[in-house]
């Protein structure tokens, strides 16, 4: 019984561990992102828009970014299934936007990613 009861915690203590892990892995992944995007308390818009706060935010909605028309009349709210579909190829997901990136195939690496972007509230401060 207490070989099983061990068995349990551990893996639900892995299991804490391993959803951790993804956000670092995904903090790694967003490095490819830097050169267009930023994210945190002084995250500003620059080749593309911040992404503080994505997940649940309307697409085309950051102020002062300049979006193309497909993206601010998509009708999309980024959640984690449609950012992922996005970033694996956003020309298909949105046809005409400006989002040059040919995107991320890796179905971890965009797991991970989304796991990272969710840490940041639309201040750019820890989401809780």
């Amino acid at each position: 019984m207490f070989r099983r009861s061990a068995l349990v915690a551990f893996t639900l203590l892995s299991f804490g561990a391993a959803h951790a892990q993804d956000a670092e892995a995904g903090k790694t992944v967003f490095n490819q992102c830097r050169a267009c995007h930023q994210v945190g308390e002084s995250a500003k818009n620059i080749v593309g828009p911040q992404l503080n706060g994505l997940i649940g935010r309307k697409a085309g909605a950051v102020e002062g970014y300049a979006y193309s028309d497909a993206n601010k009349n998509s009708g999309k709210t980024w959640d984690e299934a449609t950012f992922s579909a996005y970033i694996k190829d956003p020309k298909a997901a949105i046809p005409g936007t400006k989002m040059v990136y040919v995107g991320l195939k890796d179905d971890k690496k965009v797991a991970d990613l989304v796991a990272y972007l969710k840490t940041f509230g639309a201040d750019g401060k820890p989401a809780n």
